[in-house]
């Protein structure tokens, strides 16, 4: 089932929830928002996406579609070893995979309220030259819980959905010197989308290893510049939400990214592996379009931010060490 957030063009007052087929969208009643219908588990859920397709729906061309949900958190993975080769040389100018990658499915956790959905404009910051998307899936959590182990962690996926992990490559690059990071080379935007496909449709996708084989590709105006399989990743969904759930807590709405495909998945791993920005890095204007088997496609065009304000500059201090008072 295709679960999506959408604002009817005849009434912009309020967005609604609401099941998607043959291209039409069936509302959802007494649902306020696709984190509500994520609480109430995947059984429930489909039952009220079935109870939905019994009545009429809207043309998706009378319809807006927005943001799929607004996630609770959102932690992105870096699940290919290709891409981490190949934009390790990019960015830090180093050759092959830290041996630490292997140990467990690393993730940064990014910015839940810079979401942007299908079709809209995503602005890079004005500072930015060096813009680049990032072709990812996305699961998201339908249950609550801390420390689970894989079983229980399959049993926590509600659904999946596109995600355009948008990155500003030179600030990126130049913030990550300090250790830590990636900040503002990330956090500007995410886009999600079109639509969640909820676990059960893509359970025949699913190869003996519990990796969902599905064809992802990637074009900027029509040309194509990536293409992947996704059970190339190195671990699967269960053990990302595993992971993040380790001696900690995920919930429903929370949004875990795969990190992004190889063989062009981002312009950054082709910059380190051709040794120059080829392809271009994005210019406003820019059409993203990525489409992955069994879920659908999501586009976003590409326009510049308005300059933002300069920081007061640093201040060394004395470093004093005891407080002086005054009587």
């Amino acid at each position: 089932m295709k679960l999506a957030t959408y604002l009817d063009h005849a009434d912009t007052s309020s967005t609604s929830v609401g099941v998607v087929q043959n291209h039409r969208v069936h509302r959802i009643a007494d649902v306020r928002s696709m984190r509500d219908l994520i609480a109430l588990g995947l059984d429930a859920a489909l039952a009220a996406g079935e109870r939905a397709l019994v009545q009429p729906g809207t043309d998706l061309d009378q319809v807006r579609l927005l943001p799929p949900l607004e996630p609770a958190s959102i932690r992105d993975f870096v699940a290919f070893e290709e891409h981490v080769e190949g934009v390790r040389r990019s960015i830090d100018g180093a050759a092959g995979v830290v041996d630490a990658w292997y140990d467990a499915p690393t993730f940064y956790f990014t910015n839940p309220h810079a979401i942007v959905g299908p079709d809209a404009e995503v602005a890079f910051p004005a500072r930015s030259l060096a813009r680049d998307f990032e072709l990812e899936v996305a699961v998201i959590v339908g249950g609550e819980g801390r420390s689970l182990n894989s079983d229980e962690a399959s049993q926590a996926i509600f659904g999946y959905t596109i995600l355009n992990d948008w990155s500003a490559r030179d600030l990126q690059s130049r913030e990550m010197q300090v250790g830590l990071g990636p900040a503002k080379g990330k956090d500007f935007a995410t886009s999600l989308g079109p639509w969640i496909v909820t676990a059960d449709q893509l359970k025949p996708y699913r190869d003996p290893d519990g990796f969902l084989a599905l064809e992802c590709v990637v074009d900027v105006n029509g040309a194509r510049v990536g293409h992947d399989l996704l059970s190339n990743m190195g671990w699967t969904f269960e053990s990302m939400i595993a992971y993040a759930s380790r001696d900690s807590r995920v919930v429903a709405g929370d949004v875990l990214g795969s990190g992004t495909t190889g063989n062009g998945g981002c312009l950054a791993e082709l910059w380190g592996l051709n040794g120059r920005q080829d392809p271009p890095p994005l210019r406003d204007g820019d059409t993203v379009t990525i489409t992955v088997q069994g879920i659908g496609t999501l586009t976003n065009t590409i326009t510049t931010a308005p300059p933002a304000p300069e920081l007061p500059t640093f201040r060394r201090p004395a470093r004093q060490r005891n407080l002086r008072t005054t009587a």
